[in-house]
This record gives structure tokens, C-alpha cells and sequence, in this order.
């Protein structure tokens, strides 16, 4: 796929590796929209990067979904990349005491159902470009479960599946679709997680763009390529290398 000309949305777009993809995306010559569910956020991190639009969006909101439709429709009709990175992670353990039901609720809504949801409304209008694709970011914890993140775990696991499923569905089409997988990233999402022990995001963004050009569809960023092997050979060692870290 060509990664200049294009036109991009990039969900949770107001900081992290989103912002970062943004940047590059903006500096090679693509109109750049972001969304993001708070305003004050979004438009900083627009102002930041020369020709980028901010849209105020909460991905999980049902009216704020259909209200960037139609912005996209009207205003960027020539949308033909879409790239899903809204996320929300708690870390706790399932011991019976720290209210998984909700944040488990919390963390599958925007982690997958609000992608399903937003990549559904948005697939009219990408087919209509010769050249589109879906970009949708699951993590390491797909293939390896992590016993902190034991509900987004789950939830990127389920992208990860629909992810597959979506590219098959569309194999032969104008559709192409992307899984880009990153290890832990140094960012303030994951601050909680892992400290600034992960990698930077203009790793996870320069992976990105070379999986793009190359239409490479599994995107393993950094240790996951690692870790998705162990998976492969063994799923407990694999298990035991996520949670020993």
C-alpha cells in the first residue's frame, strides 16, 4: 500500500503511538484526522502537528460514533485508511476482589466492540477508494496472556480474532487489513503497566509504515515476534515469559 496521498483516521489520536502515527503520516505528504474523546487533549495534540484535524469522539458513544460518520462522509468522503487505536486497560487480578465484571465490560467495549462497530460504519466508504485498508491494534497479550491485564487480555485477543476474520471476509477486495502488535510502549497509557520500560512510539509508527508498504498484514513491533513464536511452540512457556518479565 502507498503511505503517502492517503487519507487517515486514527482513533484515541491524542497522544501515544497514535499521535506519534499521526505525525509520521502528516510528515509524508497524507491529510491526517484524529479523534479522541476529550477536546482539550485532541485539539493540543492537533495544533502540534501542521495540517492534522482534530474531531471530538468517544469510539464507545453510539451519537459521537454516528456524528464522526457523517463528518467523514461529508468532509473526507476520500477517507481510505482507517486505523482503530482507542484503548483502555486496568491493571488488577482476577482474585475475586477487584470488580472484573465492570472493567472487563469497560475494556471490551472500547477495545473491540467500539472497532467492530466504527470499522462496520466506515467499510462503505474505504471500498470506494482503489487502494484502502483497516489498521487495527491489538498488543503482545493476544498471543500471551497477562495475569495484570487478565480482561484486556481478553479483549485484544477478541481483535485479534475479528481481525483475521475481517481479513478474510475482504480478501479479493479493495479492503486490505492490518494487525499491528506492539510489545509494551513508552507511553502514559502504560505508565501503570510497565513504567518507561517499554519501547518508544516511533518504533511502533516506523513498523507500521513498512508493513504498509510491504502489505504486511501481521505487524509483531519489537518482543512480540518473539513471544507469538514461543506461542506457537509452546503456549505455557510463552504464558510463563509474559509473567516473569
Amino acid at each position: 500500500m502507498n503511505t503517502t496521498n492517503n487519507t487517515v483516521l486514527i482513533t484515541g489520536g491524542s497522544a501515544g503511538i497514535s499521535f506519534e502515527i499521526a505525525r509520521q503520516f502528516a510528515a509524508r505528504g497524507n491529510k491526517v484526522i484524529i479523534a479522541g474523546r476529550n477536546a482539550e487533549r485532541l485539539q493540543k495534540a492537533a495544533s502540534q502537528i501542521p495540517g492534522v484535524t482534530g474531531i471530538q469522539a468517544d469510539v464507545t458513544n453510539k451519537e459521537d460514533v454516528a456524528r464522526l460518520v457523517s463528518t467523514i462522509k461529508t468532509q473526507h468522503p476520500d477517507l481510505n485508511l482507517l486505523i482503530n487505536n482507542a484503548g483502555s486497560a486496568f491493571v488488577y487480578t482476577l482474585d475475586g476482589e477487584n470488580n472484573a465484571y465492570s472493567k472487563a465490560t469497560a475494556e471490551m467495549d472500547t477495545n473491540y466492540l467500539s472497532i467492530v462497530n466504527l470499522t462496520e460504519q466506515l467499510l462503505p466508504i474505504l471500498r470506494t477508494s482503489p487502494d484502502a485498508a483497516v489498521v487495527n491494534v491489538s498488543s503482545i497479550v493476544a498471543f500471551a496472556p497477562s495475569a495484570v491485564l487478565p480482561t484486556y487480555t481478553a479483549s485484544k485477543a477478541a481483535l485479534h480474532a475479528y481481525t483475521k476474520t475481517l481479513r478474510y471476509t475482504l480478501r479479493g477486495t479493495n479492503v486490505k487489513v492490518f494487525e499491528l502488535m506492539p510489545p509494551l510502549v513508552d507511553t502514559e497509557f502504560s505508565t501503570e503497566i510497565g513504567r518507561h520500560n517499554g519501547i518508544k512510539p516511533s518504533v511502533v509508527a516506523n513498523d507500521l509504515l513498512k508493513a504498509l508498504e510491504t502489505d504486511n498484514y501481521e505487524i509483531h513491533v519489537g518482543d512480540t515476534a518473539a513471544i507469538y513464536q514461543l506461542s506457537l511452540k509452546s503456549p505455557q512457556e510463552a504464558l510463563l515469559a509474559m509473567n516473569n518479565r
